[in-house]
């Protein structure tokens, strides 16, 4: 099996699976597969079941997924300054991964889109941390030797990639934001190719 990093979002209205994509392409320029996966919204009808395949857009992420990545970059918009329930619920069935140590000494990064400007990104990111620290993960944030973190007006930030949306309208990613998300994926791609020969 060839080495891949799984870019495993939540996307509502759009915007973060554009920040996906953009992750995607910066993987790849570091040779190195990129794996678009997303996981399915959660219902407030308990009854309520997701079809095992969506019907369009990205493949559902599998266990197996995820227990081969060589690096993980989890995306996610800014729900009150915390990752979205649906990212939450997938990331607590992930015990498996946590017994087994599937995930241990890999590479991890984070982004996320928010509405406002000042609405959680840099919290978001970091709460989105937290479970891949549990997990044994290295985490990989942006360093200001990118450009971009200097001179951005939108998103953008050490933490992790970052989309300012304006509303709950899908907009076009800013320049610098679609750089750093390269940027981000091009980084953790680097070091799981390192860290996974």
């Amino acid at each position: 099996m060839s080495a891949y990093v799984l870019v495993l979002y939540y996307s509502r209205n759009g915007s973060t699976l554009e920040m996906a994509k953009h992750i995607a392409r910066g993987v790849e320029q570091a040779g190195i597969e990129a794996r678009l996966r997303t996981v399915p919204a959660v219902s407030a009808t308990t009854e309520a079941t997701e079809p095992g395949i969506p019907d369009s857009g990205a493949i559902y992420c599998s266990a197996e997924d995820l227990k081969h990545c060589a690096g993980l970059i989890l995306g996610s918009p800014t729900r009150f300054g915390n990752m979205a329930a649906p990212m939450k619920y997938f990331l607590d069935g992930t015990s498996g991964h946590w017994l087994n140590g599937d995930l241990i000494n890999k590479p991890a990064a984070v982004f996320t889109s928010t509405s406002t400007l000042h609405g959680g990104q840099e919290s978001t990111l970091l709460s989105m941390m937290l479970p891949l620290l549990h997990q044994g993960m290295v985490i990989a944030g942006i360093p200001y030797s990118e450009p971009g973190l200097n001179t951005t007006l939108t998103g953008g930030s050490p933490y992790g990639a970052s989309h300012f949306a304006h509303g709950d309208k899908p907009t076009r990613l800013s320049d610098v934001e679609m750089d750093l998300c390269q940027a981000l994926g091009k980084r953790v791609a680097t070091l799981a190719l390192k860290l996974h020969s």
